[in-house]
């Protein structure tokens, strides 16, 4: 941390220790809430998925999807093998997109240049959320439901396309590729593949409690600014927040496409030791976000009708 950084960062902490120790109680409620919500929503939803997203990648998905789907890839100039990160992080939600490309860079199916640049894009929410907890949750439609998951879809993949796409570059092989036929066993894979998910939902869990915490004081901020702050610090808690209507609708489709800094530390939690960079996934999920609540506000009166 660069030195002129130092005083307002231990500033900012001293204030925070002395918020935790002055509002014990409501934190101590705060962390058994996301405790509770860890148990109950995010590692029933995740836990499978990273697992499932580990095993298919040692067992050899990404080669396999690397012929058939190259030429869409390509869109993005990204080997066909990434397309196993855009699936299952459409599939899993949040960060299953980002720890598969992280696994694919590590297994030498992308170079790094690419799974950087898969980054900006496969890291999404899953149409659980979208469909159940927001459309039939908060606007009682599965129709609602249905139109934020196509535009969240749309708006990543454009975001791909307008951060990620590099006019001339081309995928070419900077590592070698890993033949599909190379002996796996599965019970290694199978292995390996539960302990990464272990270590990745630890990772995973953390912070949403602690972002959980923090957002307590933000909780107690009225009207459609303290839910947008709320969800752009942590999604979970700003839905039982959202309105039934177009403000909250808009709100919602772009609070999901940004997916909030609790979900971009849970990136960097499951990027860790991959020597990736995070930073095109924060631009990305940036873009995404506005372009989310864009598209939706130009929607909103024919999905709503």
């Amino acid at each position: 941390m660069k030195q002129r950084w130092l005083a307002p960062v231990a500033l900012l902490g001293i204030t925070g220790l002395f918020w935790l120790l002055l509002d014990a109680a409501d934190v101590r409620t705060a962390v058994l809430e996301g405790l509770r919500l860890c148990g109950t929503s995010v590692i029933p939803a995740l836990f499978p998925f990273l697992a499932m997203s580990s095993l298919l990648i040692f067992l050899g998905l990404g080669e396999w999807l690397a012929r058939p789907l190259g030429p869409l890839m390509a869109l993005w100039n990204i080997d066909g093998a990434g397309a196993s990160a855009l699936i299952l992080g459409l599939v899993g939600g949040y960060p299953v997109g980002a720890r598969t490309a992280a696994e694919l860079c590590r297994e030498q199916l992308l170079s790094r240049d690419e799974a950087e640049r898969l980054l900006t894009f496969c890291n999404n929410s899953n149409p659980a959320f979208l469909i159940s907890l927001l459309g039939l949750g908060v606007f009682h439609s599965l129709r609602v439901g249905v139109w934020l998951w196509l535009i969240h879809i749309v708006s990543a993949l454009t975001a791909g396309l307008l951060l990620g796409r590099r006019p001339g570059a081309k995928h070419t092989r900077t590592v070698p590729r890993r033949q599909v036929s190379r002996a796996v066993r599965f019970p290694d894979a199978l292995v390996g593949a539960v302990h990464s998910a272990l270590s990745g939902m630890l990772g995973v869990c953390a912070f949403v409690v602690f972002f959980y915490v923090l957002a307590l004081p933000l909780r107690r901020i009225g009207g459609a600014a303290g839910t947008a702050l709320v969800g752009i610090l942590e999604l979970f808690s700003a839905v039982p927040r959202l309105t039934p209507d177009a403000p909250g609708l808009i709100l919602a489709s772009g609070l999901a496409g940004f997916g909030g800094i609790s979900v971009l530390c849970q990136t960097l939690s499951v990027l860790s030791g991959s020597g990736l960079s995070a930073g095109g996934c924060v631009r990305g999920k940036a873009l995404q976000g506005l372009l989310a609540a864009a598209l939706t506000a130009a929607l909103a009166g024919y999905i709503l009708a």
